[in-house]
């Protein structure tokens, strides 16, 4: 097994990061602005902060360093190539937006419609 390119990886993982948030906003601050509006509303609170939105983003550009982390660590083991990178999308997928997303779901935090929309 060979060494992870650190330098390769946090690159990568920024350009993930970066694509990511731009699809984040395009959806969350665009598409579906409305629904949060709502939900935030209905939860007592109010609409996003600038500063949350700078958090948001910071935190997609963890999520896609640790993205691709989950990629170059499961390569060994699954060879290189777009199998293995719907393997480690789907996982990424599922551990950070599906499971919490329907904990929240399941808790009465957000409604169905946007759970269902942003999951």
């Amino acid at each position: 097994m060979g060494k992870i390119n650190v330098g390769r990886l946090i690159l990568c993982g920024i350009v993930a990061g970066v694509v990511g948030d731009v699809l984040g906003y395009l959806v969350d601050g665009v598409l579906l602005a409305d629904r949060w509006a709502s939900a935030m509303q209905k939860l007592g609170g109010t609409q996003f902060s600038l500063n949350q939105w700078v958090l948001f983003n910071l935190i997609g550009l963890v999520y896609g360093i640790l993205a691709i982390w989950l990629y170059a660590a499961i390569r060994p083991r699954y060879g290189a190539g777009p199998k293995t990178a719907v393997y480690a999308g789907l996982a990424a997928w599922a551990i950070g937006t599906l499971l919490p997303n329907a904990a929240f779901w399941t808790a009465g935090l957000l409604p169905r419609g946007l759970t269902v929309f942003t999951t």
